[in-house]
């Protein structure tokens, strides 16, 4: 049996060089607080006061010289990526292997450390990384070719300095990576830093980065001029952003669902809603499906200036043509239209996009039901909850029970019950109120026989708290008949 080799002398000093010093305990900053949504190891709240010598026995009994890419990746990412005390150390360790005379880091080790630093957002530390990343290239760009994982790696680190607002790194970390890679940096590229100078507010910048690309002769592509797009919207800048998209269908690129999306919304900030419904049809006209948010957009902007009616007319339209999107929710149009009172406006929508597939959800019926409800259309309501629970929209348990008892108080205590038996068959079982408000009708009704039935069933269901109520149930059902 073999023993690992313990590090040499010069090893360990060498290993020594690249950690941190340690500082006295009175002159600690504060531990950093972990980034969002990583998935390395949380940094260590806590100092570790004998680094040198537990690292270089951890090393020892993990990693020894003389290791390969291979293993210092495996070491990265099964040993130091779960040890607590340690894996905030993985830069210090991976610039000791650098200092081996036998190692030479490659383009997977290069990627690991890269990634890590990112997603815990140690942007110094990144920048180092890159920087000798350029000095020190993957032996696979010892030939005449450049490494291919060059690009996909800086793309990580500039979307990472993108996301934070540190766009001059950015900018600076792209220089870099066109001097090493083949041929021109790929449009997603350019569309990361474009997108994070509108997104920070420097669309002046984002522009002169646009012509660095028109210039480098990099084709923009549908993400180009979207970014370009929502950047001079948000700017105030609305013909212009027309002149984008003018510009984008004479150089051949087909608009998509967000290039609409973001005209609908300048035409509609700008008050132009003719234009804005002029350009979901040019949708339409294009073969480019709507999305949600589309519909979103047109509904919200028309109702925010109280065209209810227009926007009713428009979701009708849409939905006979079949462009309208599954699972747009028009709940907040039909509550407007029953707050307004247009009751039959609101109902006649309801059933035409319901006729074309587009069937509304529990709460738009129910909010209807109760519009319905509300100003004495009882027999409207009924027939809206039945279809409702014939197509398995399942009402909520109010609803439900204040349209039975209104049927009830009017007479239909038999239809009532038998919309209890439909309900229970679509999972909506009745409780104690349905029960009572059943019992209630088939009293004055003088039912009784129909009535003991379901006094029965509530005695099963434990819904009869005592003999004393059963004595009552059945004596109001008793005496009701009796004069009937």
């Amino acid at each position: 049996m073999s023993l690992k080799k313990p590090p040499t002398v010069t090893a360990i000093k060498a290993l020594r060089h690249h950690l941190p010093t340690p500082q006295p305990p009175h002159h600690l900053p504060p531990p950093p607080s972990p980034p969002p949504e990583t998935s390395l190891t949380p940094l260590p709240t806590l100092p570790v006061s004998t680094t040198s010598t537990e690292l270089t026995n951890f090393l020892n009994n993990h990693l020894t010289p003389s290791f390969t890419p291979n293993q210092l990746l495996h070491f990265f990412k099964t040993k130091l990526h779960y040890h607590p005390k340690f894996t905030h150390l993985d830069f210090h360790i991976f610039n000791y292997a650098a200092s081996i005379d036998s190692f030479r880091h490659d383009h997977n080790t290069f990627e690991w450390i890269i990634r890590a630093l990112a997603i815990t957002h140690r942007f110094d530390y990144l920048t180092l990384g890159l920087e000798f990343m350029v000095a020190n290239p993957c032996p696979c760009a010892d030939g005449i070719f450049a490494c291919p994982r060059i690009e996909p790696i800086f793309r990580f680190a500039i979307n990472a300095y993108c996301n934070v607002g540190r766009l001059d790194d950015a900018v600076k970390m792209f220089d870099c990576m066109c001097r090493l890679i083949d041929g021109k940096a790929n449009v997603a590229l350019f569309n990361v830093v474009i997108h994070g100078f509108v997104k920070f507010r420097e669309f002046e910048k984002g522009l002169r980065f646009y012509e660095r690309m028109v210039k480098d002769r990099v084709k923009p592509d549908v993400v180009t001029f979207n970014v370009l797009i929502s950047g001079y919207c948000r700017n105030y800048r609305f013909d212009l952003a027309l002149g984008v998209f003018k510009e984008m269908k004479e150089k051949g690129c087909v608009p998509n669902v967000v290039s609409f999306n973001t005209l609908i919304k300048g035409f509609f900030r700008e008050r132009k809603f003719e234009e804005g419904v002029g350009m979901a049809y040019e949708m339409v006209e294009l073969g480019c499906e709507f999305s949600v948010v589309t519909c979103e957009i047109l509904v919200d902007g028309l109702c925010r200036e109280g065209r209810l009616l227009e926007a009713r007319d428009l979701l009708i339209d849409f939905s006979r043509k079949g462009v309208m999107p599954k699972g747009f929710e028009y709940f907040d149009l039909i509550d407007r239209l029953c707050g307004e009172g247009e009751m039959d406006r609101a109902r006649e929508m309801v059933n035409e996009l319901w006729g074309n597939g587009n069937a509304p959800s529990s709460i738009t019926c129910t909010t209807l039901i109760e519009g319905l409800r509300s100003s004495r259309r009882v027999e409207q309501a009924i027939e809206l909850l039945d279809r409702m629970l014939r197509d398995d929209i399942v009402p909520d348990s109010v609803t439900y029970n204040c349209v039975l008892q209104e049927m009830c108080g009017s007479g239909k205590a038999v239809l009532a019950n038998k919309l209890r038996l439909l309900a229970s068959t679509k999972g909506l079982h009745p409780d104690s109120v349905t029960y009572n408000i059943l019992v209630s009708g088939y009293t004055r009704e003088g039912r009784r026989k129909e009535g003991e039935a379901l006094i029965e069933e509530m005695l099963e269901k434990d819904f009869i708290p005592g003999i004393a109520t059963y004595n009552r149930l059945m004596a109001g059902l008793a005496k009701k008949s009796d004069r009937q």
